[in-house]
């Protein structure tokens, strides 16, 4: 069975949410879709794997942004709702790279690309990213193990 490109199963979502009248996942959903249609006009030509995957991860850094923002302030539901968004946003994306998976590609992207110094750090990035295409990745965490690698 073929797996449903991302706006088919995020419509049918909202349609779903509209159903049940669950007004929390109705919002988000739309939020999801406004952002890929959104993506999509801006660029000119449909979506791909790699580029849905791009603009549901700016989406969730968003919400981490604003959760920690809105506990700074004080404002604990807020910051809840937010979280509840992330969670609906990963229920579409692949799962999160382990890290057996993360230290296996950054150790072939240094053999790879003979990464010895912390200034070949975005060529072994880059390679590493590759490695784990259809995964989801931390850039921050995969950012911190190249460092910690090459340093």
């Amino acid at each position: 069975m073929l797996a449903m490109p991302l706006l088919e199963r995020i419509q049918a979502d909202m349609v779903e949410a509209m159903k049940t009248k669950d007004e929390a996942r109705l919002a988000t959903v739309r939020m999801i879709k406004a952002a890929l249609k959104k993506h999509e006009i801006d660029s000119m030509k449909p979506l791909d794997e790699g580029t849905e995957m791009q603009v549901m991860n700016t989406l969730i850094k968003q919400r981490r942004e604003a959760a920690g923002l809105f506990r700074k302030g004080g404002r604990e539901e807020l910051a809840q709702k937010e979280e509840a968004e992330i969670k609906l946003i990963e229920s579409y994306l692949p799962g999160l790279a382990t890290e057996a998976e993360l230290e296996s590609a950054v150790a072939a992207a240094i053999d790879e690309t003979g990464g010895a110094s912390p200034k070949q750090m975005g060529i072994v990035m880059k390679t590493a990213q590759a490695k784990l295409a259809g995964k989801r990745v931390d850039g921050k965490t995969l950012s911190e193990l190249v460092k910690r690698r090459l340093g």
